[in-house]
């Protein structure tokens, strides 16, 4: 072969070279038109709901403790044990307490035998103030009729004045020994009040949760000593995500399923939406009550709920994968010919299923892009794979 005709064939080859790179580089290449799949706004009924994951905790809690420092001298509750009201579960060391008791009964008895004493010698003050007083009349009647003189009748008037004064004094003496027994009613009453305070006492009926202390431990005021739950107020605290809490209400239906009995979800329902969030995590807390508490439940327990929100019937919906996000507003690609542009929308409730409601911004007309290969941008050149897809 010829010089001449050698360079024409490497020339045509170059460029069926470079003609091929470039077809491939618009067919497959960064330049190939992004395979989609391709979906219309469908209609049917939506039944949302809302995911959360919490922990099995007692609506009612109690950590029991003393009001008193002491030395922890009893402890008859151990944890998991069934309580009933009022039911006395330790004590403290009472140390000489019911010494101090008995001597304030006696001072007690004491004072009231001395009151039963001033009584009587009220009793014969006044007395003695009668007879004084009589006699002191009649020797007055007995000098105005010249029959006395009135130096007798005035000792008989300074008799009858000095009864008096006995009267008044027995009168200040049993005041004064009734507030003495009523001082010792009272400090007996506070002896026994301190005694009680002694005794660690059950305020419902309940399971014991913790033990924290064991006897001959050293106790301070406001410690507990036990904690105990009521399980007839078992829940799960639920971490709800903030954006999705907005439609849940109280009594509202709600699926329990329990860590350890997968498969087997438990009826309850929302008994308290908590007004504090977690900005950290954005999530909320909602706690869902069983409708019947199952047995051998553990506080602390996993538990997934959800949380059935108010349906929506024959409303227009997309799948979840279809809607993008631009400067935080919602949208979708809408395929006009061969390139995407960003459609906003207008969107309501979604489900767990991955069904969003489409309220404006879309014709039932109208292809939308799903599962692209790559991020899609506006006017981007797409080839759809597959329409329909849902």
């Amino acid at each position: 072969m010829k010089p001449t005709q050698r360079r024409i064939l490497y020339a045509f080859l170059l460029i069926a070279v470079v003609i091929a790179i470039i077809g491939l580089i618009l067919v497959k290449g960064p330049l190939a038109p992004t395979p989609v799949q391709t979906t219309r706004l469908q209609k049917g009924d939506l039944a949302p709901a809302v995911f959360g994951i919490g922990t099995v905790e007692a609506r009612r809690s109690y950590a029991l403790g003393f009001t008193r420092a002491g030395r922890l001298a009893t402890l008859e509750a151990d944890e998991g044990d069934r309580v009933e009201d009022e039911q006395q579960l330790g004590s403290l060391d009472p140390v000489d307490l019911p010494q101090r008791i008995r001597s304030a009964s006696a001072m007690v008895r004491k004072t009231e035998k001395l009151v039963n004493a001033a009584e009587s010698a009220l009793r014969e003050a006044k007395a003695r103030h009668l007879q004084a007083r009589r006699e002191m009349l009649r020797y007055q009647e007995l000098a105005q009729a010249k029959q006395v003189s009135r130096d007798v009748a005035e000792n008989r008037a300074s008799e009858a004045m000095a009864a008096l004064q006995k009267v008044h004094e027995a009168e200040a003496n049993l005041e004064a020994i009734k507030l003495d027994n009523e001082r010792a009613r009272a400090d007996l009453q506070a002896l026994k009040v301190q005694l009680q305070e002694l005794s660690l006492v059950s305020p419902a009926e309940g399971i014991v949760s913790a033990r924290k202390l064991e006897p001959g431990s050293v106790v301070s005021p406001g410690v507990a000593v036990l904690e105990m739950v009521d399980p007839k107020s078992f829940w799960v605290r639920a971490r709800i995500d903030q954006a999705q809490s907005g439609a849940i209400r109280l009594d509202q239906q709600a699926d329990i399923e329990l860590r350890h009995l997968p498969g087997e979800p438990l009826a309850g329902r929302v008994q308290r939406v908590e007004m504090n969030a977690d900005s950290l995590t954005e999530e909320r807390i909602v706690d869902v009550g069983f409708d019947r508490i199952p047995d051998n439940l553990s506080l602390g327990m996993l538990a997934h709920v959800t949380i059935r929100l108010p349906g929506v019937e024959q409303a227009d919906w997309l799948p979840a994968a279809a809607i993008v996000y631009r400067q935080g507003k919602p949208g979708v690609w809408r395929i006009e010919g061969d390139k995407v542009h960003f459609a906003p929308l207008r969107i309501g409730i979604r489900t767990l299923d991955g069904k969003v409601q489409v309220l404006e911004g879309l014709s039932p007309q109208d292809e939308v892009a799903l599962y692209p290969k790559k991020p899609l941008e506006e006017e981007t050149r797409i080839r759809v794979d597959q329409r329909n897809a849902s």
